[in-house]
C-alpha cells in the first residue's frame, strides 16, 4: 500500500484549493462576481500546485490527452479575468470535465464509503444508472 505523506506545504495547497472552491462558490451565489470567481480560481490553481507539486501539475495539464480540457480551462480563466465571467465559467466547467474525468470512478468508491450518502449510492436504482453510463473498466 502507497502511504500519503502530509508534510506543511500539502496541508497549505488543500486548505488554499478549499478556498478556491469556496470563493467560486461564493462567486456563482452572488450571479457570477468576477471578483470572487478570480479569486476562486487563483486559489484553486495555487492550491493544485501546492499539493501535488509545480512539476506534477506542469505534467498533468500538459499531456496530450488533456490539452483540449486545458486551452478551454485557460480561455475560461481568460474570460473570467477580463469581465465575462458567464461565458469563462461555462468553458471553464467544460474544461473541468475534460481535466478530471479520470477522477470520477475513484470519488465514486470515496462517496459509497461516506455513512448515509453510500447506502443511498448503494440502492440497486442508483448502481443500475451508473453502471449503464460507466466507460469500461481496465483491470490495472
Amino acid at each position: 500500500m502507497v502511504s500519503f505523506e502530509m508534510n506543511d506545504m500539502k496541508k497549505i495547497g488543500l486548505g488554499l484549493t478549499g478556498f478556491g472552491v469556496f470563493f467560486s462558490f461564493l462567486g456563482i451565489i452572488f450571479f457570477f462576481d468576477k471578483g470572487f470567481l478570480a479569486m476562486g480560481n487563483i486559489l484553486f490553481i495555487s492550491g493544485l500546485m501546492m499539493t501535488i507539486g509545480l512539476k506534477s501539475t506542469m505534467q498533468f495539464f500538459m499531456k496530450p490527452k488533456n490539452y483540449k480540457g486545458t486551452i478551454s480551462f485557460g480561455l475560461g480563466f481568460l474570460l473570467v479575468l477580463i469581465g465575462w465571467p458567464v461565458f469563462g465559467m461555462i468553458l471553464e466547467s467544460y474544461g473541468f470535465i475534460v481535466l478530471f474525468s479520470g477522477f470520477w470512478p475513484t470519488l465514486a468508491v470515496f462517496l459509497q464509503r461516506i455513512p448515509v450518502f453510500g447506502w443511498i449510492i448503494q440502492q440497486p436504482f442508483v448502481t443500475s444508472l451508473v453502471t449503464r453510463y460507466r466507460g469500461r473498466r481496465v483491470p490495472v
